[in-house]
């Protein structure tokens, strides 16, 4: 029976063993073992000093523990925690407190980069931000000295105790052991024997090292007591039902706890049943093995529970872990990438940004690494927003001075406005559109207004250059020579011999309204051959499109006619005046044009505008001469 309650007892102690490595839990059971006639009653013993291996003292010396790892919304709701902490009586819990650690830091470190988001976000230079001093986190580690200190004070304290503690014990086997060796005098001693019983209870922590073979020693001599106690009957079945029912009640009690949906509030409780089943004395004989099974069945049940836990706690922190890492990497190799360009910035810190979004949402790793990985993130983070503080910086500068050597070429266009030097103030200005190329970037709202009086200097320039030149006569004379061979090419072009006779005419239309004014009195004369020529070739090619576009005009036009030949002559006179002034507006932006290559993204965007522009004018040039010709061919009629 002896044989096969201990064998028992050391499966059971191997199979609740708790948090600790198959070595030492083998070493627990083996050390644990009692010897004697109560050997059945020892295994809560054992179990339970294996048991409290995780947490690193005996069942009795820490008191139930709550769930400590709750929630807090603030870095004040940590701190207050922490004050409650260190003011406290009893000993801080390490784990506790390394919890409270990283709970702040990591509020303190959310809303540090929130800060900063907020001050970019709301138009601030990142590297004017400075980080200002956190007064709840000089609290807080004002706070965690005097916890540091007061928990190394109390562990020495609670050393101490444990030492005298033991020397308690040890006298009290001492004790038991004489008593155990004289038969005579066993029940005489029994009160005093039940008295030093209750003294052993009483007696809390000794040194986990010396608790295994303490508590043998003790069960050794208890039961060898009782062995030579020769009670009467009735006394000695009364305390065998008393052990039975409080025996009973602890069974029921870690029965109940087995349900228990905080698993590890049931463990911590599970050892306070078990440091009172060890110090309650034995059964019936027929009943300490079916009362035992029944204890550590459900002791079995909680431990098992407990173990899973935290066997799934650390699989989440390991793969937790494995997120993180691979964060840290995907970030390292944003942080890798060149940056030649504040949009190269603004992309990878959106990347960044999103990075460390993720990260928030990822939870603790395994405590010895969740530090490290940490700092391994930290550092890529600061050192890329680092380099992008020092980029901004430079490149502040080197805007400024860009804007500087703008607003001087615009002082010198502006000078150059109103001078009458046609040859030379446009080569100069030409000049200066060319440096203004030459010129980097600046910020797009001065950019923008730079250019715009730049160009409107250029612009007032060229406009009344034109204007002079206009009316000079040999100019004129030159552009009549041009227009009639114009109009010889278009008397050569045969509709019937040539298949790109079409392409022919509108390159010919296109050179024809290229060319400036002529002589006042030959310009009646050269438009009507002008035109005359495209009638006769847009009628052979059978060209209907233009027609229809100024079917409306002709409608608008007879009704002018009934009015008398001056409405149409007027008519007439306002559109080759409308003509005119648009060719003008077209030979200036082209002027313009042809002095422009800018290639900044705001430069390219004024000459798509002036493109469209021209091409408008273009449009409206050559429906007006259609109007013209359409009243031609009403005072024809």
């Amino acid at each position: 029976m002896m044989d096969s309650q201990e064998k028992a007892l050391e499966m059971g102690n191997q199979e609740e063993v708790a948090g600790m490595e198959v070595q030492e839990a083998q070493a627990a059971v083996e050390e644990t073992l009692p010897a004697g006639q109560e050997a059945q009653d020892a295994g809560p013993e054992a179990q339970g000093e294996a048991a409290q291996a995780e947490g690193g003292e005996t069942a009795g010396d820490q008191p139930e523990a709550p769930d400590y790892k709750r929630h807090f919304g603030s870095k004040k709701e940590v701190l207050e925690r922490v004050r409650e902490i260190a003011h406290a009586d009893e000993a801080p819990r390490k784990d506790e407190v390394d919890y409270l650690k990283t709970v702040f830091y990591k509020l303190h470190n959310a809303e540090r980069e929130a800060a900063m988001k907020d001050f970019i976000d709301g138009g601030g230079n990142p590297d004017e931000y400075r980080v200002t001093p956190d007064e709840d986190e000089e609290a807080f580690k004002a706070e965690m000295v005097i916890v540091r200190e007061r928990r190394a004070k109390i562990l020495k304290e609670q050393e101490e105790e444990k030492e005298a503690n033991l020397q308690k014990k040890l006298d009290i086997i001492e004790r038991i052991k004489a008593m155990a060796t004289s038969p005579e005098d066993a029940n005489k001693s029994y009160q005093e024997f039940k008295a030093l019983q209750q003294q052993w209870k009483e007696i809390k922590n000794v040194p986990p090292t010396k608790a295994s073979e303490l508590w043998r020693n003790y069960q050794l001599y208890v039961e060898q007591y009782y062995d030579l106690l020769k009670l009467n009957s009735e006394a000695r079945e009364y305390d065998f039902k008393k052990n039975l029912e409080t025996k009973t009640r602890l069974c029921e009690a870690a029965e109940k706890l087995a349900g228990d949906a905080d698993v590890v509030s049931a463990f911590h409780q599970l050892q306070k049943l078990h440091q009172e089943y060890r110090e309650t004395g034995p059964v019936a004989k027929e009943l300490r093995e079916e009362i035992w099974a029944r204890f550590k069945a459900a002791s079995t049940a909680i431990n098992k529970r407990h173990q899973q836990h935290f066997e799934q706690l650390r699989a989440k922190e390991e793969e937790n872990l494995e997120r993180k890492t691979a964060l840290c990497e995907k970030v390292e190799a944003v942080v890798a990438k060149e940056n030649k360009k504040p949009s190269d910035w603004e992309k990878h810190t959106k990347e960044i940004i999103a990075i460390q979004a993720e990260w928030k949402t990822i939870g603790f790793a395994p405590q010895k690494m969740n530090v490290k990985i940490f700092e391994r993130f930290r550092a890529a983070c600061d050192d890329f927003f680092a380099r992008k503080t020092e980029f901004f910086k430079a490149h502040k500068e080197t805007m400024a001075q860009n804007i500087a050597k703008r607003q001087a070429l615009v002082e010198k266009a502006k000078a150059l406005t109103d001078s009458t030097e046609w040859k030379s103030t446009s080569d100069k200005l030409i000049e200066l559109q060319r440096e203004w190329k030459t010129i980097g970037a600046v910020p797009k709202k001065q950019g923008d207004q730079l250019w715009e009086e730049f160009l409107g200097a250029c612009n007032h320039f060229f406009e009344a250059r034109n204007a002079a030149n206009a009316g000079q006569k040999n100019e004129q004379r030159d552009n009549l020579e041009r227009k009639k061979a114009v109009i010889e090419r278009l008397k050569a072009i045969s509709t019937n011999e040539d298949g790109n006779a079409q392409e022919e005419v509108q390159k010919l239309v296109d050179e024809y309204n290229s060319i400036g004014h002529v002589p006042f009195k030959d310009k009646d004369k050269v438009y009507e051959e002008y035109h005359a020529q495209l009638d006769r070739l847009y009628k052979e090619l059978n060209i209907s499109a233009a027609r229809r576009k100024i079917n409306n005009f002709k409608s608008r036009i007879k009704n002018s006619a009934s009015q008398g030949e001056g409405a149409l002559d007027n008519e007439r006179a306002r559109l080759v005046r409308q003509y005119e002034a648009i060719k003008g507006e077209v030979q200036t932006y082209e002027n313009n044009l042809g002095f422009l290559n800018v290639s900044s993204k705001k430069g390219n965007k004024l000459i798509e505008d002036m493109n469209r522009k021209l091409q408008k004018l273009k449009d409206d040039m050559n429906l007006t001469l259609e109007k013209i010709k359409a009243i031609d061919a009403q005072e024809k009629e």
